[in-house]
């Protein structure tokens, strides 16, 4: 019997460091710079990357925390690249990539494509994936379910989930005890324009406004590690964030939050399809206008193509020497093609190379 407990033992122990070794392979899999045309992101340096400890210490220390969204791998290098503490990967997805007018109709399975998208880019924030609407809301074990596979499929840190209705209190609470770092959201919550009426503040009467603040406390007595409040009165946001011991993130909020988040689309002003501007909220501040940079680069590109100026010299590098030419100009008149040996030796000239 010793012995056999002893083999049963030494087969777990072995089981464990394999399960081990292939999860922490998938998660460095996630954060290894991919040998890109532009180069990818610096090394991942562990010592710099954000966690939940590394958030405390701002919290307790005033420090403004940034959180801005992040949809795919190059949007996640340039939120890595400009040291933004939260990458969330939003079901914002659904509007300002997927042009959809609400985020109701995005699917776990594309928010999971997101996800590992943004996993391989981003090695310094800390990335958390929003629950998609429908793949939480009808249990807590449901919720831990699709909590698990934005961690493990996913690539994530942490979820995010919306509202404060006892099941959403009780699945976050649930998602805790799994061991999964959960952010809250309350305030307007997207993915209950149903109830809500539509996209409408919350917070502007005494009732709301305590409502707001009990439901953020709920959160934090859930487990939650941080609270967004969305599209509620400054003075509302201030209370909630005196009252809590957690982060307060603030979209369209006020100045008094623990630190903000903004979708990446709008800060950066990507965007002047009439679509756009339909689901770009007002309290947004605009930090460029990359939209017009990148119109002005695709007309200028269209007119270069169009007028034959592009790609010149420069832009065609790889070459054939000489030799070669003739001997390829000699197949093509052996084949017949005598149309194209005369092109390749009017065109030659310029783009021939040494015999290297």
């Amino acid at each position: 019997m010793a012995a056999l407990f002893n083999r049963l033992s030494k087969a777990c122990l072995t089981s464990t460091k394999h399960n081990f070794k292939i999860s922490t392979y998938a998660r460095h899999m996630s954060n290894i710079p991919e040998d890109t045309v532009y180069g990818g992101p610096k090394p991942q340096n562990p010592d710099k990357r954000v966690t939940l400890t590394t958030l405390r210490a701002k919290h307790r220390k005033g420090e403004g925390i940034t959180m801005v969204t992040a949809y795919d791998y190059p949007s996640a290098v340039h939120l890595d690249t400009a040291g933004i503490d939260i990458a969330l990967v939003g079901d914002s997805a659904s509007m300002v990539v997927h042009g959809y007018d609400t985020t109701l109709p995005i699917t776990l399975e594309e928010m999971l494509v997101h996800c590992r998208s943004v996993a391989r880019g981003a090695k310094r924030p800390l990335l958390v994936g929003d629950l998609a609407f429908g793949t939480y809301e009808s249990s807590s074990q449901q919720a831990v379910d699709t909590a698990v596979r934005v961690l493990k499929e996913g690539g994530m840190d942490a979820i995010k989930l919306e509202g404060g209705a006892p099941s959403r209190i009780s699945a976050a609470k649930h998602i805790v005890e799994a061991g999964i770092a959960v952010m809250g959201h309350v305030g307007l919550t997207p993915q209950a324009i149903s109830v809500l009426g539509g996209f409408r503040p919350q917070g502007k009467n005494v009732l709301s406004a305590v409502k707001v603040v009990e439901t953020a406390l709920a959160l934090q007595e859930a487990g939650c590690f941080s609270v967004v409040l969305e599209c509620v009165p400054a003075p509302v946001a201030a209370a909630a964030t005196a009252v809590l011991k957690i982060p307060t993130i603030g979209i369209g909020a006020g100045p008094f939050c623990s630190g903000q988040v903004l979708v990446y689309h709008d800060l950066l002003g990507m965007m002047q399809h009439p679509h756009h501007a339909k689901v770009t909220p007002k309290f947004c501040k605009q930090f460029a206008d990359v939209g017009e940079v990148i119109t002005k680069a695709l007309s200028e590109y269209k007119q270069e193509v169009e007028n034959r100026s592009f790609p010149g010299i420069m832009h065609s590098p790889y070459k054939i020497n000489g030799a070669e030419v003739d001997g390829f100009m000699k197949e093509l008149q052996k084949m017949g093609l005598d149309k194209a040996a005369a092109a390749v030796a009017e065109v030659a000239e310029n783009f021939v190379g040494d015999k290297n």
